[in-house]
């Protein structure tokens, strides 16, 4: 006996939208289910644009879903998509009647921990420190956002391995690429070319980290990290404003010249009324090849970190932890290169080793089952 179209609804209820993480059927997505006496059910789902990217992730979930009851003989597959009334009520619903251009994040009810990983100057390794923790908490079963918020030289997209993915809008919402089980944004996604320059002042950038944060639909993460640009421009001041509940995290490497320079990073944070978390050391010695990591060989020199922990514990009147120090490993380099990060591609090495000690410390446990979506339907008795 074929399945009724309830059934069959309840079925579709199962199906998760790839990119908003909710049952198609809350988000309005059937247009409609039709039984036929033979029992070849046709399904006609509502794609949020037309040029959708995982449509044809869609089209076989919803497939595998309805060929799962019994009594179903075929499943045919319609793809329309949303009138702008429709896509009207999807961002309704989505941003929960909260205002088109509040940040979620600072919100005084917000259970997102947000931290802004900075350094003085660049080429301290902030961006693949930003990367591979984030795929380290991801691992550990946090729900993670990256924002790229090195606005001039961003280059989070290329080591996620998504440099030539665009995020798809939903006229003016916009889903984060997915990537390694992280959600992931950047100024780079939403240019018309990749090899477009941005040379943006001021009052623009803060329109467009507004935008990242405001017009993008995050979801319920545990964990955002925003990768800053070095120094102390205009974004550390503009994350300062708009996310006073950031945490920032300075990363340095072991030499005396790049420890004074972060030593400001962390000062402007007391600037903007923002917490120091705590200070990372990358590149901070090569294992010995020939002895084995017991031998240090300190290419920068050593006690950088330590040295910007202790100064900015003295400065801004409270303890100031040294996260870690990672080591070299040019594998560390190379997964930045292909999109592989080593947090998840050989996570064992001592660097990914010591970058998930730091991100269990920061991320901690995930919150829990309260108020997500399962992907569960009801079953009749």
């Amino acid at each position: 006996m074929a399945p009724t179209a309830d059934q069959v609804t309840a079925a579709l209820g199962g199906v998760i939208d790839p990119e908003i993480k909710k049952p198609i059927t809350e988000l309005g997505m059937v247009e409609s289910v039709v039984v036929r006496t033979d029992g070849v059910v046709a399904v006609k789902i509502l794609l949020t644009v037309a040029g959708c990217p995982m449509k044809d992730t869609l089209r076989r979930d919803t497939t595998a879903a309805v060929s799962a009851l019994d009594g179903v003989t075929g499943v045919e597959i319609e793809l329309g998509v949303m009138s702008t009334e429709q896509r009207a009520a999807l961002q309704t619903q989505l941003r929960g009647g909260v205002a088109e251009k509040e940040i979620p994040f600072s919100r005084a009810d917000s259970l997102t921990k947000v931290f802004a990983i900075a350094s003085g100057k660049g080429g301290v390794g902030k961006s693949s420190v930003t990367v591979n923790l984030a795929v380290a908490m991801a691992a550990k079963g946090l729900s993670v956002g990256v924002l790229d918020a090195d606005i001039y030289g961003h280059s989070i997209p290329a080591m996620f391995g998504v440099a030539d993915e665009r995020p798809t809008a939903v006229d003016d919402m916009i889903m984060p690429v997915p990537a390694h089980g992280v959600k992931v944004i950047s100024i780079g996604m939403l240019k018309p070319k990749r090899d477009q320059v941005v040379a943006w002042r001021g009052p623009i950038l803060d329109r467009a980290l507004v935008q990242m944060l405001a017009d993008v639909y995050w979801g319920d993460l545990d964990v955002l990290l925003l990768d800053l640009p070095p120094g102390t421009g205009d974004i550390a001041i503009s994350v300062g404003q708009r996310l006073t509940s950031a945490e920032v995290i300075v990363v340095t490497t072991p030499q005396e010249a790049a420890a004074e320079v972060a030593e400001r990073a962390g000062t402007m944070a007391q600037m903007v009324h923002q917490r120091v978390a705590g200070v990372i050391e990358n590149m901070s010695f090569l294992p010995c090849p020939h002895c084995g990591p017991e031998h240090r060989i300190e290419i920068f020199g050593s006690g950088g970190g330590k040295r910007v922990a202790d100064t900015l514990s003295q400065r801004l009147g409270y303890d100031i932890p040294l996260l870690g120090e990672v080591p070299l490993d040019e594998r560390l380099r190379s997964g930045g290169d292909t999109g592989q990060p080593l947090s998840l591609a050989d996570p064992d090495t001592p660097a990914a080793q010591v970058l998930g000690q730091i991100a269990e410390r920061l991320g901690g446990k995930p919150r829990g089952l309260l108020g997500r979506q399962l992907g569960l339907s009801p079953v009749g008795r």
